[in-house]
């Protein structure tokens, strides 16, 4: 293994973590753009059962996107952290 700087490695985490993060902020929009605005009150209308699933298909994505938003937002504010941290050591040095 290379030797890598614990900062190094945080910055390699984070983004891949804000990558698959703006990834399935894509897909969702993706999946959003197939939903209709307009409300049809009639029994026989049969795309409901398909904005019924397009509904779900976003209430399934909701978690993911909030796990991978603040877990790029954590590591980078452990990054900012650590950076800071080096540079008070090494200023005191």
């Amino acid at each position: 293994m290379s030797n890598l700087s614990p900062l190094e490695i945080l910055l390699i985490v984070w983004a891949v973590v804000t990558v698959l993060f703006v990834g399935v902020l894509i897909y969702r929009s993706l999946v959003a753009m197939q939903e209709e605005d307009t409300l049809i009150l009639s029994a026989a209308e049969a795309k409901m059962e398909e904005q019924r699933l397009v509904l779900t298909r976003l209430s399934q994505i909701r978690p993911y996107l909030l796990g991978l938003g603040w877990s790029s937002g954590l590591l980078l504010a452990a990054i900012l952290g650590l950076w800071v941290f080096q540079k008070l050591r090494e200023a005191s040095l």
